[in-house]
């Protein structure tokens, strides 16, 4: 079977590599196709995965995004006419289920973000729609999704990728503890369409907090790169390329992101998390709060942060969303393969 993943964004890369190896292990192709938005491009090189950039990210402006929607579709449905591809699988690309149904092809879409405008056309033409299960069925269904096509996975999505690190990372954390000043932090999505929060809110808590903990900002883009790298936060580190994830899971004393998927995935690693998102919670940032794997202060203040570290127990990973995200792998893998022909 010929599958091509869409990876759109940054975390798409994650959650998908070992999927892919895995299908490619048993016999499948696979091909990749991505454009040039946040981290993606450099995390496709740093796993070796061959990929093809198709169109490109048309910014925060909703016209924009309008505008730029179909032409991307096109380019798509274009290089992929005579690749004879079998199943397009996705999280959060909004041209796949689209493209999929121009080319007569089936798709297998998942979100865990109901905000999300462009979900829309993805819940009416997916052929399967995947969401967590804490992620009410009704509110896909308002979005044009079929109650029949739409299927609840165990835990939360970062599970499915990180079931097999969790007790590697803690075991490497107990034998060399975190030295209690390093702090990393993840800024706002400042180009995703559904994130209506401010922009840069965290300059003055970096400032105050740059000369007592070692900070590294893990910047999204050029902007954030530039933003964090003028003299006024020269104390902190700004890396050019994206850090290995596991070095970050086992060096970092506390983790401050606004929002997005690696402030959930140091949280249900037991990581201490503070979640400064500041616009309106997902189900599955609402569950893991409920949960106490993570904080919610979204006008975090320094005091606030030396609190909050002086403070900390280190907890082991959530065992039960690690077991759930090896049932949802193992889910995501046998509905992938009933399209096997």
């Amino acid at each position: 079977m010929k599958i091509w993943f869409d990876l759109s964004n940054s975390p798409h890369i994650n959650m998908f590599h070992d999927m892919i190896r895995d299908l490619e292990s048993r016999g499948h192709e696979i091909l990749i196709t991505c454009r040039p938005l946040a981290n993606t491009i450099d995390l496709l090189k740093q796993k070796n995965l061959e990929h093809h950039v198709i169109g490109e990210h048309y910014g925060k402006n909703l016209y924009k995004k309008i505008f730029g929607y179909p032409i991307r579709v096109f380019q798509l449905k274009k290089f992929l006419k005579q690749k004879n591809i079998d199943l397009a699988v996705s999280q959060s690309s909004f041209h796949s289920p689209v493209v999929a149904k121009l080319l007569g092809i089936p798709s297998i879409y998942t979100n865990d973000n109901e905000h999300a405008m462009g979900n829309i056309p993805c819940f009416m033409f997916a052929s399967l729609v995947l969401i967590p299960e804490n992620l009410p069925v009704e509110k896909i269904v308002k979005k044009g999704g079929s109650r029949k096509r739409i299927r609840q996975y165990p835990g939360v999505k970062e599970g499915i990728y990180l079931w097999q690190k969790g007790a590697e990372i803690h075991a490497a954390r107990k034998a060399n503890p975190p030295d209690n000043k390093t702090i990393y932090v993840r800024p706002e999505p400042l180009t995703a369409q559904y994130y209506k929060g401010g922009l840069n809110f965290l300059d003055s808590t970096l400032e105050a907090l740059q000369d007592k903990y070692s900070i590294t900002i893990l910047p999204r883009d050029k902007t954030q790169l530039e933003h964090y790298r003028q003299s006024k936060f020269s104390a902190i580190r700004v890396p050019e390329k994206p850090m290995h994830f596991d070095q970050i899971a086992r060096e970092c004393t506390l983790f401050i992101g606004a929002g997005g998927s690696m402030t959930r995935e140091l949280a249900i690693l037991g990581i201490p998390t503070i979640s400064v998102y500041q616009d309106e919670l997902l189900e599955v940032d609402k569950f893991l709060l409920e949960k106490g794997l993570m904080l919610h202060e979204p006008n975090i203040e320094p005091k606030k942060v030396q609190y909050f570290i002086e403070s900390l127990e280190n907890k082991d990973p959530d065992l039960q969303l690690m077991d759930k995200g090896r049932q949802a792998y193992d889910m995501f893998i046998n509905e992938i393969l009933k399209y096997s022909k």
